[in-house]
Order: C-alpha cells, then sequence, then structure tokens
C-alpha cells in the first residue's frame, strides 16, 4: 500500500524589524559664526549646503532640511529662500525629480549665451574653455545676453560640445526696442537687435497706444520657455519706422544709455551755481593772463583743453615753454556723491550725429567744466620745457585757474597758419603770435 505524502503545514515567518538607522552626523557649518552674526535666525550657509549635497547627493528641499535638522517654520521658510537664491545664482540645478545638484557636477556648466542672428547660440563658459553650442531648440527659452547653466548633451558633426539648458539663473533684457506688427488679429514685436530672434507677444490691452508699425519700447513681462513665446507691454512709443533721427533712439535704448539725469544728480550738480566760486581759486597758480585758447571742431559744444606756447629766453633755438590746460572736472564730482556714482555708471559721454549723451549734467559738461572764452576755470596745467629738437627737457603738473582768450577752430587756425589767409589771420590777431609758436 502506497503512503500519501502528508501536507505540510504552512507557516508564516515573521518578517525582522529594520532598526532604524543612527543619525548621520554631518560636519559642522564652517561658516555658522558668520550667519548668526548676520541673521536672528541662522539656518545653514551657502558653502555647508554644498558641502552636504556634494557628500549625499542630489537632496530635494525636504530631504535636506531633514538631514540639516531644520524643523522651525521661520528656518524652513528661510532655507527654501536661500535655495531658491542659489539656483537664481548658478551655484545649484534642480533635476526632475526636485532634487538640487551643484553646478559642478554632473557635467553641468554656467555661463553668458551669445545668439547669433540664425537663431542657434554659444554659452561662453564662465570658467574659461570650449564654447558649448546650443541648438535653435534650446535657444527657445534664451535672450541674447542670459546667463544659464547646460548639461553637457553631446558632440555635434563638427566636433563641438553641445549644450541642454537646464536653467536660466540671470535675465540680461528687461526691456527689448522693435517693430510692432498686427496679423491675424495677433500683435507682436519684432526686436531691432537682430541677436534676438523671439517675437514678443503684446496682448490688446498692453499697446501703449501704439499703431503697427511703430517702434517702440517694450517691458518683458514674461520671459521665454521652451513652450511659450515671451509676452511684453509697450511703454513707450517711439516714433514711425525709417522717420528721421529714429536710429539713433533706437541705439540709446537697444544699448540701454543713461539719457535722463535723477533729480540728485541735478540737485548735486546745480549746488555749484553757474560761475566759479572764489573760494574755489583760492590756492591755485592763476594763469588769467596767459593768453590760452581752445581749439575745437566747428559743431564743439565743450571745450576741455586749452594751450599756449612762447618761445624760451635766447630764442627759438633754445626751446619753448608749452602749457596744456585741463579742465579740472574732479573738483566738482567729489567722492561717493550722486555725480560720482552717475558719472561711474555712464562711464561717458556718448556721440551721435547732432546730439550728445553727456556724462554729467549740461550746467557742468558745457559750463563750469568747459573752458569757454573769457571766463574763469578751473584746470590741471601740464606745464612743459621742450629744447630746440622737440626733447622734454623738464615738466611739472599744478592746479591752476585760467581764463580762455579765444574759442577757435581747426579750420579758422589752419586758415591763418598754415594757408596765410589774409582775412583769416586778422581775425586771430589778437593771439596770432602764440598760435605762430604753437605751429
Amino acid at each position: 500500500m502506497t503512503r500519501k505524502p502528508s501536507k505540510k503545514k504552512k507557516t508564516t515567518a515573521k518578517k525582522p524589524t529594520r532598526k532604524k538607522a543612527p543619525a548621520k552626523r554631518h560636519k559642522k557649518d564652517p561658516d555658522a559664526a558668520l550667519e548668526a552674526e548676520r541673521y536672528e535666525n541662522p539656518i545653514a550657509s551657502r558653502k555647508h549646503i554644498l558641502s552636504e549635497i556634494k557628500r549625499e547627493g542630489a537632496l530635494t528641499y525636504q530631504s535636506l532640511a531633514e538631514h540639516l535638522n531644520i524643523t522651525a517654520d521661520d528656518q524652513l521658510d528661510a532655507l527654501g529662500r536661500r535655495l531658491r537664491a542659489m539656483v537664481r545664482d548658478g551655484q545649484l540645478v534642480q533635476n526632475r525629480r526636485g532634487g538640487y545638484l551643484p553646478v559642478d557636477e554632473s557635467h553641468l556648466v554656467r555661463g553668458r549665451v551669445i545668439a547669433h542672428p540664425n537663431g542657434f547660440g554659444f554659452l561662453v563658459p564662465e570658467t574659461g574653455g570650449d564654447d558649448l553650442y546650443l541648438h535653435g531648440k534650446q535657444m527657445r527659452t534664451l535672450l541674447h545676453g542670459d546667463k544659464a547653466v547646460v548639461r553637457v548633451s553631446g558632440v555635434d558633426r563638427r566636433g563641438r560640445l553641445e549644450g541642454a539648458v537646464i536653467s536660466v539663473f540671470e535675465r540680461a533684457n528687461q526691456y527689448i526696442v522693435g517693430r510692432l506688427f498686427r496679423e491675424s488679429g495677433v500683435n507682436f514685436v519684432v526686436a531691432d537687435n537682430k541677436r534676438i530672434t523671439q517675437d514678443f507677444l503684446i496682448p490688446d490691452d498692453s499697446l501703449g497706444g501704439a499703431a503697427d508699425g511703430q517702434i517702440v519700447k517694450v517691458e518683458i513681462v514674461q520671459q521665454p520657455t521652451f513652450k511659450h513665446r515671451p509676452i511684453g507691454k509697450v511703454v513707450d512709443v517711439l516714433g514711425d519706422h525709417m522717420a528721421p533721427g529714429m536710429e539713433i533712439d533706437i541705439a540709446i535704448h537697444n544699448y540701454g544709455l543713461p539719457h535722463d539725469f535723477p533729480g540728485e544728480v541735478l540737485d548735486d550738480a546745480n549746488k555749484w551755481g553757474d560761475k566759479v566760486r572764489n573760494k574755489d581759486k583760492q590756492g591755485r597758480v592763476d594763469l588769467r593772463d596767459v593768453p590760452l585758447v581752445t581749439i575745437d571742431g566747428e559743431d564743439a559744444r565743450d571745450f576741455d583743453d586749452a594751450v599756449y606756447c612762447e618761445p624760451l629766453k635766447g630764442g627759438k633755438n633754445a626751446g619753448w615753454r608749452l602749457l596744456v590746460a585741463i579742465a579740472e572736472v574732479a573738483h566738482y564730482v567729489q567722492p561717493g556723491s550722486a555725480l560720482d556714482r552717475e558719472a561711474y555708471d555712464r562711464a561717458t559721454s556718448v556721440y551721435f550725429p547732432g546730439r550728445v549723451i553727456p556724462m554729467l549734467p549740461e550746467n557742468l559738461s558745457i559750463g563750469l567744466c568747459s573752458l569757454n572764452p573769457e571766463v574763469d576755470r578751473l584746470c590741471l596745467v601740464c606745464e612743459m620745457q621742450i629744447s630746440g629738437q622737440g626733447d622734454i627737457e623738464d615738466y611739472r603738473f599744478y592746479e591752476a585757474v585760467i581764463r580762455s582768450h579765444a574759442r577757435l577752430t581747426y579750420n579758422k587756425v589752419a586758415d591763418a597758419v598754415v594757408e596765410r589767409k589774409s582775412a583769416a589771420r586778422k581775425a586771430v590777431a589778437n593771439v596770432l603770435p602764440q598760435l605762430e609758436d604753437l605751429y
């Protein structure tokens, strides 16, 4: 008789309980003392956050907060703000799962975008090295001059490194200038800057009174993304397309040239009055009797240098005394003043045909700092002794007060001294001897 095998009784085994892993001990924040000085409720410093993420790998906001033992609401809010700032400054990027990664890892590169009129572009790495090619699809979310973090995505058929945009941490354009079009009920502006290839959509309620075909200044209210075109609103109507002088207005707005002076700058300039004060002349060498002259172009409005020359004792073979006086602008632009800050931002005067955008307000640029004839002006002077052979044998610099004896032009001086035309010589008779010496 065959015995049937007995059925084994099923037993349910308990799964071993996993012991809770002890909390990881993380390094002390090296900038903890500095954070405590700056903030009432200090949190982890940027340096500490970066070091923790590098050691642990990608961390989400929640996991980073747990890792740093941050539980208080105000500190959690502060951590969120800090992480957003680090993304904005290009120190961190977020992956698709919300994890934060340092930019210097995972083949991530940060740099500035140079757009090409044909729609593609390049990322110039901040740390140097080869530019990364950005395909037209990648450029949809970028404008010329933006700063972005990209991932090295491959090599194109020309052997160039290609990049894929991860995030944009600094936008270069707040305004653009272009021509407004209305087609099929849709308003859009085509930028005058050929490196900006995206069209800017303008809602009907943001036209600012502009008409189809006009040149407008647009404030960007929504930057471009991979899915959406940039959106703007018209803040200024510059005029009709091809109107006389329009190219100057376009250039001023395209390059963000400051052309209006803030009130505090005008106040700072106006405090000097319209003529040199007696107290400002004190302690300076008085050259008002020396017949210095300015020589500039026919249409110059400001005169910043004056010259004078005479032979030394012993005749022309013995040499010459030459004075070059430069308007002393620094006397009026005090360090740290509103004028100083504005001049620093402008850096220079900008000259267009028939128009000048001055570095300083006009009561200084064409007033106190311009060596106009027959008025006292403050100058820095270089006085030189030059040999008959043209060698500079001695020189000195000093502050002076001068009084220009004539406002001359290149053409007038050439007619009088080079061409020796009698009418021209008669017109400058009072300063002709020193002009001959200068020549």
